[in-house]
């Protein structure tokens, strides 16, 4: 991102966002911008697979337009997760709510085979870079 990517606030990434840099594009599609959470993995404050952290922001709003929105806090946030690998970026209420479904399944679902699962996924997201933005 740009320097002043949120100057007006945060917003969604689109396909096409100008705030990317060309060298942001090519991490961001490889997932390289990813690399530095593994940090947080190892001190304990997320896992590798969950429901993927949230700008503040973006939280707060869901949390009062999505019903059952802070269930998905009751496990860590991951690097990776279920919502990821079936549904990619979400860029809005909708997509939020769609997510949620996701998280929720993982919540009430947590298992070593659906770890393993959605490893198995993310490693062929990884590899083709598909949605990324």
């Amino acid at each position: 991102m740009t320097g002043r990517a949120e100057k007006d606030g945060p917003k969604f990434a689109s396909t096409t966002d100008p705030r990317v840099t060309r060298v942001g594009r090519f991490i961001r599609r490889f997932r390289l911008d990813e690399i530095p959470q593994l940090w947080n993995v190892l001190k304990g404050e997320m896992s590798f697979i969950g429901p993927r952290p949230e700008q503040v922001a973006f939280a707060r709003a869901f949390e009062k337009e999505l019903p059952f929105y802070s269930w998905r806090h009751l496990v860590k946030p991951g690097i990776t997760g279920w919502a990821q690998v079936q549904d990619g970026y979400a860029a809005g209420i909708e997509d939020a709510q769609r997510k949620l479904e996701y998280d929720l399944y993982y919540v009430k679902h947590l298992s070593f085979w659906l770890d393993l699962s959605i490893l198995i996924r993310t490693v062929g997201t990884v590899l083709t870079g598909n949605g990324a933005r």
